[in-house]
């Protein structure tokens, strides 16, 4: 027994080996007695103590990791704000992509081939204007007419032979200069855009969409299935200019990736059927139809070469 040192003689306790130890860990950081890494702040959840534990690398370098089974602050949890903010973002992004597709894109184009880029849009303006003029007398009326006038009651070899004109005849009720600026934004943006024989082909073929679907729609009689119309709508002309320029629109917006222009777009034509209910606001829902498959049909084509593409590339390397 030894008389300077009594406490020597007591029996060492034991600690069962998974209890936590207060002293200093294998990588010399000092751990407190509830099993808290030494250094690391002390933050509590309702749950309990948070996942992260810090490991030291080697002398100088410590690394954050998450213990598994334990979740960590805010784990799964979006901030009204972080959403808010990142809803911003996408419509920013997306507003952007837009501008460059539908302005920059078009305005470098303009801006590398020239004026004569635009020979759609001039043609169609100059015509819209010259029929407009001699519109305003009786004899130019009757030559409008013949020309370029497209009924319902019409055969179908001579509407399909001045449905091509039709599109410079502008409707006499609505007012032209509103209707050219909005022709020759359509008509310069899609030739800069697509080119020219694309572009006519998309304003014909929304034009004749429109025209064929009211022979269709008065074929079925008034009222039937809600789309029937009486054969009096056979006197009334066709829309003219307009349902190429929302076709244009519509298809532009389509292979641009557009969704504010093709909202735009529907969403005006949508509205017009339903305040004034009338031939020309089916015409132009069925151009904007014709215009989205037109549109849906060409991204298809082009995934497609841009796939086949990708495997000749492949397969040569």
């Amino acid at each position: 027994m030894s008389i300077l040192r009594p406490d020597l003689e007591r029996p060492r306790e034991r600690r069962p080996a998974d209890e936590p130890r207060a002293g200093r860990t294998q990588g010399g950081g000092v751990r407190p007695r509830d099993g808290r890494p030494g250094g690391e702040p002390r933050t509590e959840r309702a749950g309990g103590w948070t996942g992260v534990v810090r490991d030291r690398v080697r002398p100088g370098v410590v690394r954050d990791r998450v213990r598994p089974g334990v979740a960590t602050p805010g784990a799964g949890a979006v901030p009204w704000g972080g959403a808010f903010s990142r809803a911003l973002a996408f419509v920013g992004r997306t507003l952007r992509r837009e501008w460059y597709g539908i302005v920059v894109d078009p305005l470098r184009q303009l801006r590398r081939r020239g004026p004569a880029a635009l020979l759609l849009a001039f043609v169609a303006c100059a015509g819209v204007i010259f029929f407009h003029a001699i519109a305003q007398h009786r004899t130019g009326a009757t030559a409008v007419r013949v020309l370029g006038g497209v009924q319902g009651d019409l055969p179908l070899w001579l509407a399909l032979l001045r449905t091509p004109v039709s599109l410079y005849v502008p409707a006499l009720d609505l007012p032209v200069w509103a209707g050219i600026t909005q022709l020759f934004l359509a008509f310069a943006l899609a030739e800069l855009a697509l080119g020219r024989r694309r572009t006519l082909l998309i304003a014909y073929a929304s034009t004749l969409a429109g025209t064929l679907s009211a022979r269709v729609m008065m074929a079925m009689g008034p009222g039937r299935w809600g789309l029937g119309l009486p054969p009096e709508i056979g006197q009334v002309l066709d829309t003219g200019p307009s349902a190429a320029v929302v076709g244009l629109f519509t298809y532009l917006s389509v292979v641009r990736r557009a969704p504010v222009v093709f909202t735009l777009t529907g969403g005006s034509m949508v509205l017009e059927s339903i305040a004034k209910p009338n031939l020309a606001g089916r015409e132009h829902l069925i151009a904007v139809a014709a215009a989205l498959v037109l549109g849906l049909l060409h991204e298809r084509g082009r995934r497609r070469r841009r796939a086949a593409a990708g495997t000749r590339d492949t397969a040569s390397a």
